[in-house]
């Protein structure tokens, strides 16, 4: 440490250490901005951890005028030498909450200017701490400066909060139920769109459109556009993302998003995600006769004879009825071997849903802990396992035959494992399988005429395998293999 450092306070020194990483912001939110892409899963892991961490600097932040403010009656004046220690909680946690924003942003296929004002608003949210906390260390004759400082803070800390709930919650939510009353005070319209709706003498304006706003336009419209989709208007839909087209009108197996809203839910690309509410059978259905009627913004209302109507539609939103007493007797006899592999794998092994005796089990959080021996000690419960994810786990093709006795397995994930052809060969009686993911294995092309074999497969996932994304694939798997 040089001399000059050492004659350094300890407070100048705590904000010299804060404004590094705040410079390293800056320069990561200019030089690495969201554009749209989705990137590596550790980023896109450690940036999940965003939403909960801005309740930190938030709590903090709203704390400092209130000791401030309370400090200045002399019963409680001991409080306000407390807001310095707060305010630099708020700095440090405000940093880290802008840290963690700029991951999920920039590596979860986030685009758009909303998401591009919150991620400014969280940097400079960070800045405006920092600078309180230095303005408040020197109140001799500053104090008004302070007051002023702390003021924009949580005037911006309030917007960032806003731009965030729109991200996350829609960019209506907090006026969509805002009684007719307080809009008129507030001088509201009573619509609040951005893109004007199409004509309601259409079927796209009053079928497909009213679908797009109620399930997708939370991240896919004007201020949000993750894999750069915009569904909040015709011409945005027709020229799709960064994938390319997601209609192609006249074909709807070739029509992607078709695909994705018709996938198991436990698939990796359905649509909607993060547990947003799906599309009903009769919503589909609409979809489906509409690309097949060439996806046309100007096709007249009734001119597709066959479709629901959106009492249908409305009509199949209804809850399941569970028959509770009958799901404990078909689960009795499988209970003593759940409970005992649920005692050996926490929360790997549980029921598809409540109504169901069928199990999920996840082996890809234990990762190279998972080996062929545990594997093997599922047999007791094979014939009941649904879905399957062994991913980057230790297994070989010595659990091939293990894996083959999941008979009514639908989705089987075997992401950058050991396992090679043999494996792929042993599931050619898995007759109910839809997705097989094969990706970064050791699989080779001699594979795919087993797979082409297998009924109800939707699916094949061969990335980073020797299959090449040219190779001349069986009629059967026309359409299905992903790379």
């Amino acid at each position: 440490m040089t001399p000059s450092l050492d004659r350094l306070s300890q407070r100048n020194r705590f904000a010299l250490l804060a404004l590094t990483p705040i410079l390293l912001l800056f320069i990561l939110v200019i030089a690495f901005p969201p554009d749209g892409s989705e990137r590596a899963q550790w980023a896109q892991f450690i940036g999940r951890f965003h939403p909960i961490a801005v309740h930190l600097p938030i709590a903090f932040i709203l704390l400092v005028p209130v000791l401030e403010l309370a400090g200045r009656n002399s019963r409680f004046v001991y409080l306000r030498p407390s807001a310095d220690f707060v305010l630099g909680l708020a700095t440090v946690s405000a940093i880290l909450a802008a840290s963690l924003g700029w991951c999920l942003a920039r590596s979860g296929a986030y685009s758009g200017p909303l998401m591009t004002q919150h991620m400014w608003s969280g940097v400079w949210l960070a800045t405006m701490c920092l600078l309180c906390w230095v303005l408040r260390g020197r109140l001799t004759g500053g104090e008004f400066v302070y007051s002023i400082a702390l003021a924009l803070t949580v005037g911006l800390m309030t917007w960032t909060g806003y731009r965030g709930g729109q991200l996350s919650q829609g960019e209506d939510h907090l006026t969509e139920f805002m009684p007719g009353a307080l809009r008129k005070l507030l001088m509201m319209s009573a619509e609040t769109r951005i893109v004007s709706p199409p004509s309601t003498a259409t079927f796209y304006g009053a079928r497909i459109h009213p679908i797009f706003e109620q399930h997708c336009f939370t991240c896919h419209s004007a201020n949000k556009h993750k894999s750069n989709l915009r569904l909040d208007s015709y011409a945005s839909l027709m020229r799709g993302g960064k994938h390319g087209m997601v209609i192609k009108p006249g074909n709807i197996q070739s029509s992607e998003l078709f695909r994705r809203i018709t996938l198991p839910a436990t698939d990796d690309d359905y649509m909607p995600k993060e547990n947003k509410k799906p599309l009903s059978a009769a919503e589909v259905k609409l979809i489906e006769l509409w690309i097949a009627a060439d996806a046309s913004a100007t096709l007249p209302l009734e001119a597709i004879k066959d479709a629901p109507s959106p009492t249908t539609a409305a009509a199949e939103v209804t809850f399941e009825k569970v028959d509770f007493a009958a799901v404990a007797k078909e689960r009795a006899g499988l209970a003593p071997a759940v409970a005992q592999l649920q005692k050996r794998f926490p929360n790997l092994l549980d029921y598809e849903s409540r109504a169901s005796a069928d199990l999920m089990f996840n082996a890809s959080l234990l990762g190279e802990k998972f080996e062929d021996a545990d594997l093997a000690s599922l047999a007791p419960v094979a014939d009941h396992i649904v879905i399957a994810d062994f991913s980057r786990t230790a297994i070989t093709d010595h659990s091939a035959a293990a894996i083959a006795a999941m008979k009514r397995l639908r989705s089987l994930r075997l992401v950058h494992t050991k396992i090679t052809d043999a494996t792929v060969h042993s599931l050619s009686r898995l007759d109910q399988l839809e997705s097989l993911n094969i990706f970064g294995t050791r699989t080779t092309p001699a594979v795919l005429p087993i797979v082409a074999g297998l009924p109800k497969l939707r699916h094949l996932y061969a990335g980073e395998t020797t299959i090449r994304a040219d190779a001349p694939l069986p009629a059967a798997l026309k359409d299905k293999v992903l790379f």
